[in-house]
C-alpha cells in the first residue's frame, strides 16, 4: 500500500518541487504558470487514462492490457489477475452446468421444472416421448394446458403430491404407461418427475397371468386325480374299473410331471447366460435321435421325412438344441391329422447361416394367433392341446433356446394347409462337421 501511495503522489509533488525551484531562480509568476500548465497536462493525461480504463471495463477487455505508467500499470495488473480468476470461475461453472444438464438429459426419466403458477421453466428431452412437449417452444406455458389429462389436472389442483400418479395411454402412440410425482422445492416451485413403467406393468401382468395359468393347469389334473381317489375309497368297483381309473390317474400325474419339468427348464433358461461357443453339437447324431423319436410318437400315422442338406454343426448346448428341435417336431405330429406329411430339414440360409425347419400339413394357425403363439400357456385350441398332451410351454422353450444361441424363430402358417417353424442360426454359431 505505501508503494502505491508513493506512485500516486510522486508526480504532483515533483511538479510542486520543480515550480518552487524555478521560482527561486527566476520568478514566482513564471513558476506559477509553468506549474499550472504542467499540472493541467497531468490532469488531462489522467483523465485520458480514466476514460480508456472505463471503456475497457465496459468491454470486459482487461486481460493483456498494459497501458499507462505508474499507478495505472499497477491497476491494470491487479485487475487482470482478478479478471483471470473470475473468468476461470465462470468457465468452471459453465462446465459444471453443462455436465449437470447432460446428466439430466441422459436420464431415462422425464423432468419438468415448474414455477409458482405451474408454468414450465425447463424440461428435458425425454419429455418429448412422455408428453409430446417441446423443450424450447413450450417454456412458459401452463403445464395443465399442455397435458390435458383429467387425472393429471385433478392431481395438480388438489395439491396432494404425497403419492405418485399413474397415467395410461401416454406418448406419441398412446402406448406408454407413466408414473408421475411432483416434488415441491424452493419458493413455491415444483419438480415434476415421470417414469416409463410400461415394461414393469407388462411384466407384472405376465407374472399374474403365469401364476393363474399354472394354477389352472395344475388344478385340472389334481381335480381328476382327487375324484378318482374318492371313488376308489368310497365305492366298491370291479378290478377292471380300478385299473382304468389308475391308468387315468397315471396319465394326469404324468401330465403334471411334464408341466413341472418344462417349468423348471424355462426357469433355468431364464436365469442362465448365453450358451458358450466352445461346445460342438453334432447335427448328424441329433438327427438320428429326432427321427427315432418322431417315428415312435407318430406310430406310422404320418409320412415323416428328414433332410440334412449341409455338413455343418452348431456351437452351443446340445440338450437345449435337442429340446427345441424335438418340441417343433412333436408339435407338428400332434397337430397333423393321420396321413399328413411332416418334413424337417437342416439347410443353409441366404445370410450365410443355417436354418432348422419343420414343415407339416396340419391344421395350421390363424394369422392373429401367430404373434402370441410363443407366449407361455398360450393355446390356439385349448381342448385340442389337452387331448394331445400339450402343456402350452413348448414353443416358449423353443424361443428361449433360440435366443440363447443368438438365433431367431420364424413362423409361417395358413389354416387348413399347414405350418412351417424355422430356427435361423447366425454364421458365428456354425462350424464344419467332422
Amino acid at each position: 500500500m505505501p508503494r502505491e501511495i508513493f506512485k500516486a503522489l510522486f508526480f504532483p509533488f515533483a511538479i510542486c518541487l520543480i515550480s518552487f525551484i524555478w521560482g527561486e531562480i527566476f520568478s514566482f509568476s513564471a513558476a506559477f504558470y509553468l506549474g499550472f500548465f504542467v499540472l493541467l497536462t497531468h490532469c488531462f493525461i489522467q483523465a485520458w487514462y480514466t476514460i480508456h480504463f472505463l471503456s475497457n471495463l465496459q468491454k470486459d477487455d482487461l486481460i493483456g492490457k498494459k497501458r499507462g505508467v505508474g499507478i495505472w500499470r499497477d491497476i491494470y495488473d491487479q485487475l487482470e489477475k482478478k479478471s483471470k480468476i473470475w473468468r476461470q470461475a465462470v468457465l468452471q461453472s459453465e462446465v459444471q452446468y453443462n455436465q449437470f444438464i447432460q446428466g439430466i438429459q441422459a436420464s431415462p426419466n422425464g423432468l419438468i421444472m415448474l414455477d409458482e403458477v405451474d408454468h414450465i421453466e425447463w424440461c428435458n428431452n425425454i419429455c418429448r416421448d412422455h408428453f409430446r412437449l417441446d423443450p424450447f417452444k413450450d417454456v412458459g406455458q401452463p403445464v395443465t394446458f399442455l397435458l390435458r389429462n383429467p387425472q393429471f389436472i385433478s392431481y395438480m389442483q388438489t395439491r396432494d403430491f404425497t403419492r405418485p400418479l399413474h397415467l395410461d395411454y401416454m406418448g406419441e402412440q398412446g402406448s406408454l404407461m407413466l408414473m408421475l410425482q411432483v416434488f415441491p422445492y424452493g419458493e413455491n416451485r415444483k419438480l415434476l418427475l415421470s417414469q416409463d413403467i410400461t415394461i414393469l406393468k407388462k411384466n407384472e401382468s405376465m407374472r399374474q397371468d403365469f401364476v393363474a395359468n399354472v394354477s389352472h393347469e395344475l388344478r385340472t389334473p389334481l381335480t381328476v386325480v382327487s375324484g378318482f381317489l374318492e371313488t376308489l375309497r368310497d365305492l366298491k368297483i370291479s378290478k377292471l374299473d380300478q385299473k382304468r381309473y389308475v391308468d387315468l390317474m397315471f396319465a394326469q400325474t404324468s401330465r403334471m410331471m411334464t408341466l413341472v419339468e418344462e417349468l423348471l427348464i424355462l426357469t433355468r433358461l431364464d436365469s442362465s447366460p448365453l450358451t458358450s461357443k466352445t461346445t460342438k453339437v453334432h447335427i448328424e447324431d441329433l438327427f438320428e435321435k429326432l427321427i427315432l423319436d418322431a417315428k415312435s410318437l407318430s406310430q406310422d400315422k404320418h409320412v415323416i421325412e428328414a433332410h440334412r442338406l449341409i455338413n455343418m454343426d452348431i456351437l452351443g448346448a446340445e440338450s437345449e438344441i435337442f429340446s427345441a428341435f424335438s418340441n417343433l417336431i412333436v408339435n407338428a405330429i400332434r397337430y397333423t391329422p393321420e396321413g399328413g406329411a411332416i418334413t424337417f430339414e437342416w439347410k443353409a440360409d441366404r445370410e450365410g447361416g443355417a436354418v432348422f425347419s419343420v414343415k407339416d400339413s396340419g391344421i395350421g394357425i390363424a394369422q392373429d394367433d401367430i404373434p402370441r403363439i410363443t407366449e407361455r400357456f398360450y393355446r390356439v385350441d385349448r381342448s385340442r392341446s389337452r387331448d394331445t398332451g400339450g402343456t402350452g410351454l413348448g414353443l416358449a422353450i423353443v424361443k428361449h433356446v433360440a435366443s440363447r444361441h443368438n438365433a431367431s424363430l420364424k413362423i409361417e402358417s395358413e389354416l387348413s394347409i399347414g405350418s412351417t417353424f424355422s430356427i435361423h442360426f447366425p454364421k458365428d454359431r456354425l462350424v464344419e462337421a467332422d
